[in-house]
Parts: C-alpha cells; structure tokens; sequence
C-alpha cells in the first residue's frame, strides 16, 4: 500500500474548481474534504455545499422549482444562496461583477451538474461513514483555526444547521470518493508527459509562467511637485541605481532613501508569479537574471530602483524543498472490523504510546496492514505531495514526535506520527518526480471536466421557471 499511497498524488484542491468560468470558480472552490483550500481569516469559510440558504438573507416565503435533474428538484433559493455567495466573494476579492441574471443561470447550471454528480455518487454503492465526516469536519475546524464546539456555534450564528452542515459535509465526500474511482486513479503520466511540461516551461514567455522575487527602493516625488524638485529626486534616484548596480548593500541603501512604507518591509515584495507585479516592474526586469538592478522608474509614486532577487518558472519545483519522514499505523476496514472499530482500536494505540505502556514501532508491525510494517511503518523520507490530501494535510500539522489523531483516507484510517524533517536539494530524479505529480494534476483536472461534462449530458434535465 505504501507505494500506492506515495504515489496517489491526487490534486489537494475542491472537486468543484474552475472549470465552468472564473466567477463560478470563486463559488465552488475549497472543499472542506480536502480542508487545503480553507484558509483562516475573518470569516467562516465553508465547504460551497454548506452554506445554507442561510446565507441568502433569509429564504423568499414561497419557494419555487427552477430545474428538475433527474427527478430531483432544484429550487429557487438554492440558487439564491449560491448566487449570494458568489457575489460577496467576487467583491471581496475586487473581480469584475457580471450581470446578476447571467450569473444566476451559471450558478443554476453548476448546481445542476453537482446534482447529477450526487446522485450518480449515491446510486454507485459508495458509502461514507460518520468517522469520515467528523474527520471532514475537524478539518473544516481546524483549517478555520477553530475548536469543533467554536465552529458549531460560528455555524449556529450564521443561520447554518449543524446537521444539515454534517449532511452537505457527507454529499462532499461521496463526490469526491466517485471522481477519484472514476477519474484520478485513471490517469497516468509518462516519462514523455514530464519531458514536455519541462520543455514547454522552458519555452514559456507567458507571465503567469514565470515567478519573480524584487526589492525596490522608492524616492517618492510629491503631488505637487516643481520642474526642480523633479530634477532633484531623479538626480538622487539615479545615483542610488548606481550604487546598487556597483555593488552597494541593496538593503543599506533602502534604510538610507527609500520611503518610510517600503522600508518597513525592506522593500521586499515576494515571490509571486509575474503578472502580479504593476506591468511596469516587469517592463523594467524583464531580460534581468537574478542580482539585476533595474531603474530608476518613474511611477506615479515617485522613483523606484528594482532589483531582482529571484527569477524562475513558475510551476517548476525549486531546488530546496522541505521532507518529512513519519511512520504510520494502517488498519483497513474489513467485515470483522469496521471504520469506527478500526478509528477506537487506533486511539488506543496512541494512548498506550503516549503513556510509555507500547512502542509505535512494535505496534505498526503487529497492527499495520501497510508494506511499511516491516519497518515500523517508516515511510521514509518523502516529499511534498507524497502522499493523498488527507495523509499530507495531517501530517503536515504534526511537529516531530507528535502523532496524530486517527485519519481517515481512500487506504483506511491511519495513526500518523513525525520523526523529523529537513530542508534538502532535490536530485534530478526527485525534481522529475514532482513534476510528474504536477502533470497527473493538470491531467486530472483536464479528465474531470470532461467526465463531469459527460455526467451532466446523461440526466434528464427539465428546465421550470427561470431563477429570481
């Protein structure tokens, strides 16, 4: 099992992305399963099932259907409840708004295709137990930087039923179980498929294909500005260019005339893709390597002198990465025992292990059912994106030494604990290896859209009254 839990890198990101268009991208993205998507922040963020028509501002007196899938109704103010979601979060995020009665036809035909996805999940015999969604839901917790009770009363707070809450939760993880049944673990990448994304990256000029790392220092020029004072600044702008390009401490010069604001970061932007930057950063470093100096460059700001710290393509692992060796305990469900008795049987042996009474290794190689238990359920040390989400997501929040609380995956329910980690350079052959789960992601995604394109083209869909 181990080789195949190494190698199943499925994509860590929702099963409902962006592939009908950008606005429905920001609706149905970050999947509570997968619990990567969900990052901290002001706001409960939730798995798109789970939201609640809560979230509309109150359902409408009188519902109506707006859509049959299947037999199934679709109504109104399911609609409604996506619809508002989708808005407040193109406004949050400062994106173009489209109209309203296009973007609710969107929205109804995306809930239409997770309908007919549903209930084909449902109708396959796959079945999801509670440990899995309370395994979902202490993500969705855990990602929100919440305790389960805090997250059950943010839910209560924000109009969301608990139960219906654990329910949408459940529907998350039958599609997710069908698309890797039906989909992932069809894919494969070739030693062909690696050499072409290599090649084509190579070959990208497109910004959003190269990553930039700058550091500036601004002379700021003020609004009103004479003829003189404007001399004076690019004067002073250009002898700061000068002494960077000789070799100056770029920082030191920075503390010295750069702008109170940029010095509080250092002038630092960070590493982001390309066309990220204001066009005319990239205009300014665009045949620059890394260590060039670019500017003075006239901004509405004032003068910007930019230097290059980092330049590479995007989506090409770096050379240092950060591996974690852990070991773990399999149980696999079988007739004899169940998800939950396999889940008791591992808290247990986290109890004794952690009173001194058991030895996680002797333990891993009495219980385990993976080939690691040999080992003592050594993994060895991997990198990142070794294994499924869910192995990675709580492996990723141990601390060396730590173990983990139970974790459910395709494989069975798991005891993981961290031995150590440490940041190494990635040999050819490891940089060849991310990239090939790179490309399975790529093509994954690509196989999704068309399966899921296929799903939606064999149910029976009645069209009612347009949505309001």
């Amino acid at each position: 099992m181990t080789k195949h839990l190494i190698s199943s890198r499925v994509a860590a990101r929702s099963v409902f992305d962006s592939r009908v268009m950008a606005a429905l991208a920001l609706v149905f993205s970050a999947m509570a399963v997968d619990a990567q998507g969900l990052r901290p922040s002001g706001a409960l963020r939730l798995p798109d099932r789970a939201v609640g028509a809560a979230n509309a501002g109150g359902q409408r007196q009188a519902d109506f259907i707006v859509a049959v899938v299947n037999s199934e109704p679709v109504t109104n103010n399911e609609v409604r409840s996506k619809l508002v979601r989708a808005e407040q979060q193109l406004s949050q995020r400062g994106s173009a708004m489209p109209p309203r009665n296009e973007l609710a036809l969107q929205v109804l035909e995306r809930l239409i295709s997770d309908k007919a996805q549903l209930q084909m999940a449902r109708t396959s015999g796959i079945r999801v137990d509670d440990n899995a969604v309370e395994n979902a839901v202490a993500a969705v917790a855990q990602q929100n930087q919440l305790t389960i009770d805090e997250l059950r009363r943010r839910l209560v707070a924000d109009g969301i039923p608990y139960a219906q809450f654990r329910s949408e939760l459940r529907d998350e993880l039958l599609v997710t179980r069908l698309r890797q049944r039906e989909v992932d673990s069809r894919v494969t990448v070739t030693e062909a498929d690696i050499d072409q994304f290599l090649r084509d990256q190579e070959g990208s000029n497109d910004a959003a294909a190269i990553e930039l790392n700058l550091v500036q220092i601004l002379v700021p020029v003020p609004e009103n500005a004479t003829a003189e004072q404007l001399a004076a600044l690019q004067a002073r702008a250009s002898q700061v260019a000068q002494r960077a390009r000789a070799g100056g401490d770029f920082a030191a010069l920075a503390n010295e005339f750069s702008d109170a604001q940029v010095r509080l970061t250092g002038g630092q932007m960070g590493l982001r893709a390309a066309d990220r930057y204001p066009p005319l950063f990239l205009e300014a470093t665009q045949n620059l390597a890394a260590g060039g100096v670019a500017g003075p460059v006239r901004s509405g700001a004032g003068f910007h002198i930019l230097k290059v710290l980092e330049k590479k393509k995007a989506g090409v692992p770096g050379v240092n990465i950060t591996q974690t060796r852990a070991r773990h305990i399999l149980l696999r469900p079988t007739p004899q025992l169940t998800e939950a008795g396999a889940v008791e049987k591992l808290l247990n042996i986290k109890k004794r292990v952690a009173a001194g009474q058991a030895d996680f290794a002797k333990e891993a190689q009495e219980n385990s059912v993976d080939g690691s238990a040999k080992d003592g359920g050594d993994l060895g040390w991997t990198n990142p994106g070794s294994f499924v989400p869910e192995f990675e997501q709580a492996m990723n929040g141990l601390s060396p030494g730590q173990i983990s609380d139970p974790v459910i995956s395709r494989f069975g329910a798991h005891l993981i604990q961290v031995l150590e980690r440490r940041v190494t350079q990635l040999s050819e052959r490891d940089q060849r290896e991310l990239v090939r789960g790179i490309v399975r992601e790529k093509k994954q995604e690509e196989a999704y859209s068309l399966w899921a394109q296929e799903v939606r083209g064999r149910a029976y869909v009645e069209y009612r009254e347009p949505p309001q």
